[in-house]
C-alpha cells in the first residue's frame, strides 16, 4: 500500500504576528468523499520582565478567577522547580495525572503535584522529540536505550507496567498515537546495510504488546514531525511533509488523504466524527470516515492565518496571526463567541490550551508579551497573564490535573493554582 508522499518545504517554528483585524465567514458544505492515495490529493496588557510569578491584569477591573492574585493579576506560584526537561515546544513533553507532573526530559523526574517533591526517577529518560503519551493509566514512551522498544509505566510509581518490541527489521519506535486498545509507534525500516529508507506505522496491543498490523509508508517520508490521534476506528496524523492522512486502527489501511498547507505545523483537533484543520486563512473540518468536507471557516483577509485549535468541553478553541480569539461549535463551525482581548492587551498567539474551573490557560511562544494567558472560557477575556521573565528561548507548555495549572519553560517548571 502506498501512502504519505512527499512534496517539498521545511518545517518553521517561527511565527509571524501581524496586526490585523479578524473577521468569519462560514461555509457549511456537503462535499463528495475523497478516497485518494496520499500523493494523489490536493486541497485548494502583557506579562512582566520581572522575576517567577510577573505579571499583569490587561482585564482592569475584570472579575478575578483562575487562580487570580489579589489585585487581580497573575497568581504566585505554589511552587517552581527546576527540572531536567528537553522540550521542542510539542504539547506532550508535559503531561499530569495520577497526582504528579512530568516533564520530558533525562532522567526522567515525576514531581508531586500538590509540593513539588520528587515522586520517583529514571535515569534513562525520555527520548528527545518522542511523545509521552497517557492512555489507560499508563505512561507509554519510546525507549532512551534505542533497543527497539516501546514501554509503558505506571506514571504514579514509575514502575514498568508493559512492554513491546516492534521485530528485529525496525529501528526506533515511537508511539504517536493510544487508544483503549492499541498504542500507534512509527518506526525505521532497517535495511540490509543497516540503513533506512522507509520508515513503518504499526500498531500494538496494549494488553500483550502483540503487533496488530505494521503498514509501510512511502519512501522519503519521515517519521518525525508526526502528530496522531486515534478515535474509534480512525487513525489521523498529519506530518512535516504536509499530508492529512486517516487509517483504520483494526487493518491499517489507509481510509483517505489530503494536502495540507504548510502554516498549520500540523497541529489539528479531533471532535467526534471530524478532524478540524487549519489551513492558513481557512479553517476546515473533515470526516473521519470518508474525508469529505463538513464545514469550513474564513478569516476576513487572506493573509490571516488560524493557528493551534484545541476541542475541550465540547468547544473549539483557537487564536488566528491577528490575535482574535474565537470560541466555535465543532460539530458546525458556528461561532460561539468571538474576542480581540489579545490584541487589545498587545499579548502573543497562544499555541496551546488547557482548560480548568471554567477558566481558559493558553501557553504562548517566547515573547515578553506572552507566557500562561488566563482566558475566561464563556467571553474571551483576558484575566491574567503570567511570565516568568527568564528569556529563555524555549515555548512555554501547559498542562492540568483540574487542581493545578502546570506551566514549563525551559527547565523552570511552575505550579499555578486553579
Amino acid at each position: 500500500m502506498r501512502g504519505d508522499s512527499v512534496p517539498s518545504g521545511r518545517f518553521s517554528r517561527r511565527r509571524a504576528l501581524r496586526l490585523v483585524g479578524g473577521g468569519l465567514t462560514l461555509a457549511v458544505l456537503t462535499a463528495g468523499a475523497t478516497g485518494c492515495r496520499e500523493d494523489e490529493s490536493g486541497l485548494g496588557g502583557s506579562g512582566s520582565s520581572g522575576g517567577s510569578g510577573g505579571s499583569s491584569s490587561p482585564g482592569g477591573d475584570k472579575p478575578a478567577g483562575g487562580g487570580a492574585g489579589n489585585a487581580g493579576g497573575a497568581p504566585r506560584p505554589l511552587w517552581t522547580k527546576t527540572t531536567s526537561a528537553q522540550t521542542y515546544g510539542d504539547n506532550d513533553e508535559l503531561v499530569a495525572t495520577s497526582g504528579v507532573v512530568i516533564a520530558s526530559g533525562e532522567p526522567l523526574a515525576a514531581l508531586d503535584a500538590a509540593s513539588g517533591a520528587e515522586r520517583w526517577s529514571s535515569k534513562d529518560g525520555a527520548v528527545p522529540g518522542a511523545p509521552m503519551l497517557l492512555g489507560n493509566g499508563t505512561l507509554y514512551l519510546a525507549s532512551a536505550t534505542y533497543d527497539g522498544t516501546v514501554a509503558g509505566y505506571d506514571p504514579a510509581s514509575g514502575k514498568e507496567t508493559w512492554r513491546s518490541h516492534l521485530g528485529k527489521g525496525y529501528r526506533q519506535p515511537r508511539p504517536i498515537a493510544v487508544d483503549d486498545e492499541q498504542v500507534y509507534v512509527i518506526a525505521e525500516v532497517l535495511e540490509a546495510d543497516g540503513s533506512s529508507k522507509t520508515n513503518v506505522i504499526a500498531a500494538l496491543n496494549s494488553r500483550t504488546g502483540r503487533p496488530a498490523w505494521k503498514e509501510r509508508r512511502d519512501l522519503g517520508t519521515e517519521g518525525n514531525g508526526i502528530h496522531a490521534h486515534a478515535q474509534g476506528r480512525h487513525l489521523v496524523y498529519t506530518d512535516f511533509k504536509k499530508n492529512l492522512t486517516v487509517r483504520d486502527t483494526t487493518t491499517g489501511r489507509q481510509v483517505w488523504t489530503h494536502k495540507t498547507t504548510k502554516t498549520n505545523y500540523g497541529f489539528f483537533a479531533v471532535y467526534e466524527n471530524l478532524v478540524i484543520v487549519p489551513q492558513g486563512p481557512k479553517l476546515q473540518a473533515f470526516g473521519l470516515a470518508d474525508g469529505s468536507l463538513k464545514w469550513s471557516v474564513e478569516t476576513a483577509e487572506s493573509y490571516v492565518s488560524f493557528k493551534e485549535p484545541a476541542v475541550l468541553d465540547d468547544v473549539l478553541y483557537l487564536a488566528d496571526s491577528g490575535r482574535t480569539l474565537r470560541a466555535l461549535d465543532p460539530r458546525t463551525g458556528k461561532e460561539i463567541w468571538t474576542s480581540q482581548a489579545l490584541a487589545d492587551a498587545n499579548l502573543t498567539v497562544p499555541r496551546q490550551y488547557v482548560k480548568a474551573g471554567g477558566v481558559l490557560y493558553a501557553a504562548t511562544d517566547l515573547d515578553q508579551r506572552g507566557g500562561v494567558i488566563a482566558i475566561d472560557a464563556k467571553t474571551g477575556a483576558v484575566r491574567w497573564t503570567f511570565n516568568d521573565g527568564s528569556g529563555d528561548y524555549h515555548a512555554w507548555l501547559v498542562a492540568t490535573d483540574g487542581k493545578h495549572v502546570f506551566a514549563l519553560h525551559g527547565k523552570k517548571l511552575h505550579a499555578l493554582p486553579v
